[in-house]
């Protein structure tokens, strides 16, 4: 090869050189730029302490502060309702009217044998006064005047029983008009004139129900009492004495208007249910719950300086809640946490896991954010801030 020919392989070799070099400069820096692409822009949140505001429902039965059944005390054919299912009465108001023809029959023969017996001990004490006469005059013995002494003394009873007989009638007529003991509202009627009356009835007449104030039953479980008492670490009675009013939701979803206090708790628990019977009281002036209604009690739950994180923050893996948090390098780190119970629907109350200042992803995650990726975080409240102004039309 001759001089010009090699000068020019040396210079077509320096150019592939530079080419080669310059081409994987090119695809190393191409790689780079991908890589900085990859690491996507995930919201995330600064945890914070604030106050949880939840509530807690039990589904509850309502009765009127007293449910009185209504019996009669004497059998007879009912001759008259005085008054109509859902009415309004006062204490002592007839409500029923029995067949009062043998009663009053029986009243008048005993007043008959009252009679009977007074004048038998009328003539039983003038006998006894002159058998005494004569026995202080020496003119009969002591056994003959003892005779008109006893035989006055049996008069006396004989009197006593008939007068106790005569009260004992007068009793059963008066029972044959049914009044109420209390004040309320009248239930059911199931039995109308010339329905048969009777003690041994297993059906009441009706039922008398006092509802300017009703009790709604509920129950809590073994494990609520002992949240209820922090273990034990104070009484019920003081656990019942700081416990918030509650409300009462309606069988038709609303919430009625006035709150209620949890006023009792059952010192037995159910061992067939695990549970005791909880009773709260509430103010019914305008009679709008009636005894029997449904509805369920809720309960308030408020908890200071709580962990607050929505509900999309987390995902479950083998019964276990996880978020995922994000370290120093910007490195998601997958996080076992626990929560409340109960909660909204939205939020959970984090009991264990995260505190203040920790951060959390709440995009993406259970789809496109995974353990050990590399982000770059975004603050959501920021972001959400900035979202309107950016959606929002221009101005004209």
């Amino acid at each position: 090869m001759n001089f010009t020919g090699q000068i020019m392989r040396a210079f077509l070799l320096g150019v592939v050189t530079v080419g080669a070099g310059a081409f994987v400069t090119s695809c190393s820096g191409s790689e780079e730029n991908s890589q900085q692409q990859q690491v996507p822009k995930i919201k995330v949140e600064t945890i914070e302490a604030t106050t949880s505001e939840l509530s807690n429902s039990f589904p509850a039965i309502v009765k009127g502060k007293s449910d009185v059944e209504i019996r009669p005390q004497v059998s007879g054919f009912i001759t008259k309702v005085c008054v109509d299912e859902g009415q309004r009465v006062r204490k002592g108001q007839t409500l029923f009217l029995i067949d009062q023809v043998q009663f009053q029959a029986a009243v008048s023969q005993a007043r008959e044998q009252v009679n009977s017996a007074q004048a038998a001990v009328n003539t039983a004490t003038s006998h006894e006064r002159n058998q005494r006469m004569l026995f202080d005059k020496g003119i009969i013995s002591q056994t003959q005047w003892q005779n008109a002494a006893d035989q006055l003394a049996q008069a006396k009873a004989s009197l006593a029983a008939a007068r106790a007989a005569l009260t004992s009638a007068q009793k059963n007529l008066s029972y044959t008009v049914v009044t109420s003991p209390a004040d309320g509202v009248v239930g059911a009627i199931p039995n109308r004139e010339g329905s048969l009356a009777s003690p041994s009835s297993v059906q009441p007449l009706t039922t008398v129900s006092d509802i300017d104030q009703v009790y709604a039953y509920f129950s809590l479980n073994e494990k609520d009492l002992l949240d209820l008492t922090d273990a034990g670490a104070k009484t019920l009675d003081e656990a019942l004495a700081s416990m918030p009013d509650v409300q009462l939701r309606l069988a038709n979803g609303t919430v009625y208007p006035l709150t209620g206090r949890v006023a009792t708790v059952s010192g037995v628990i159910d061992n067939a249910t695990g549970s005791a019977s909880v009773r709260a009281l509430f103010d019914n002036t305008n009679g709008m719950l009636r005894s029997g209604s449904t509805g369920a009690v809720i309960i308030p739950v408020s908890t200071p300086n709580a962990i607050v994180i929505p509900q999309k923050a987390t995902f479950e893996q083998q019964e276990k809640r996880f978020v995922y948090t994000v370290n120093d390098s910007n490195m998601t780190v997958a996080t076992p946490i626990e929560v409340l119970d109960i909660n909204d629907g939205q939020t959970f109350v984090v009991t264990n896991g995260l505190k203040p200042g920790d951060r959390i992803v709440v995009e993406g995650v259970g789809n496109s954010v995974r353990d050990g990726m590399p982000i770059e975080p975004v603050d959501a409240k920021s972001a959400a801030g900035a979202q309107p102004a950016q959606t929002a039309p221009a101005a004209k």
